[in-house]
């Protein structure tokens, strides 16, 4: 093949102007890297869905689990008896509720205490990290023994401190089993307890990157300390905000072990369960597979539906 060579300037390099040379190479390795990551994704998380979805057309009960009959192939209706059940639909919506609630109240502390992380001494605020790491760290089980013990209705601490007050008289006050409503409000205070460190130190990570020459202008043109924070570190730190928002949504829309520890402690009723115990309760104990691999597809449809407005917006400045 005939190469023709570009002019160039006196002293420079010849370039080749041929085919081959104007073909861009698409580099390979980072390809190679990927596929072992991509290989361990699939075993660990496609199997499982995979298996999940199977079953869900399957009438997969006792007999089927023992290894003495075939599971029975039922097509859509295992998801025609959750969409037709009320009680599904009833647990559905308390778990949305639920996670919204818990995870917007975990970034709202969460930023507030990585706030006062950048304002309060070295010291103080060592201390403070301290106390969040050891919060964070504890064992699901053994803070759930602790809290329990607190809200315990004969000898809880809190009933203790609230009867201290005079005119009240919290001795044997059931917080876990007097009411729904009570026994989620416990929940919540304690999946906000446990989820609040991450959300502290992600902020305090990003507020350590906002730059102080910013801040000093915007203090020097008369911005006080809320529209600094408005307009200046919020938006700069959003996609701290987003990220911790979006998995809080998802951690605590599956919040399972303190549901289950609380329901031990106290009632056992459908009306204290989320959707992590009511799958439990139905698929697992209740050796009726299909129908608790529907509600399982249920809820990562219900996860990635939750997952897909910060997903777009990734996709956004991708393409920006």
């Amino acid at each position: 093949m005939a190469l023709t060579t570009a002019p160039t300037l006196e002293g420079g390099p010849r370039v080749d102007e041929s085919v081959g040379a104007r073909r861009r190479r698409v580099p390979t390795a980072p390809y190679l890297l990927l596929t072992a990551a991509v290989a361990i994704l699939l075993f660990g998380m496609g199997y499982p869905v995979y298996w999940q979805i199977v079953t869900s057309f399957q009438k997969y009960g006792a007999m089927q689990q023992l290894g003495g009959k075939a599971p029975d192939w039922v097509g859509l209706q295992n998801y025609i008896d959750i969409a037709t059940d009320p009680t599904f639909w009833q647990v559905a919506v308390r778990s949305l509720a639920f996670c919204v609630v818990t995870a917007a109240v975990t970034v709202v502390i969460g930023m507030l205490m990585a706030l006062l992380m950048t304002k309060v001494p070295a010291a103080v605020r060592l201390i403070l990290q301290l106390a969040l790491l050891i919060a964070w760290a504890m064992p699901v089980v053994a803070a759930m023994t602790v809290w329990i013990w607190l809200f315990d209705r004969r000898r809880g601490v809190v009933n203790y401190l609230l009867s201290m007050i005079p005119g009240v008289d919290m001795h044997g006050f059931n917080w876990i089993g007097s009411s729904p409503a009570l026994f989620f409000v416990v929940a919540s205070v304690i999946v906000i307890w446990m989820s609040v460190p991450f959300v502290a130190f992600s902020a305090y990570a990003g507020l350590t990157q906002v730059s102080e020459e910013v801040m000093e202008a915007s203090q020097l043109d008369g911005a006080g300390g809320w529209d600094r924070l408005r307009y200046i570190i919020l938006p700069m730190i959003r996609p701290v905000i987003m990220i911790v928002l979006l998995l809080n949504l998802i951690w605590d829309l599956r919040v399972f072990a303190q549901i289950t520890m609380l329901q031990d402690a106290g009632p056992q009723s459908t009306d204290y369960d989320l959707l992590g115990t009511y799958i439990y309760k139905n698929g697992v104990a209740g050796l009726d597979f299909g129908h608790g691999a529907a509600m399982s597809i249920f809820v990562l449809a219900l996860t990635i539906a939750v997952s897909w407005f910060y997903i777009r917006s990734l996709l956004k400045e991708d393409k920006a």
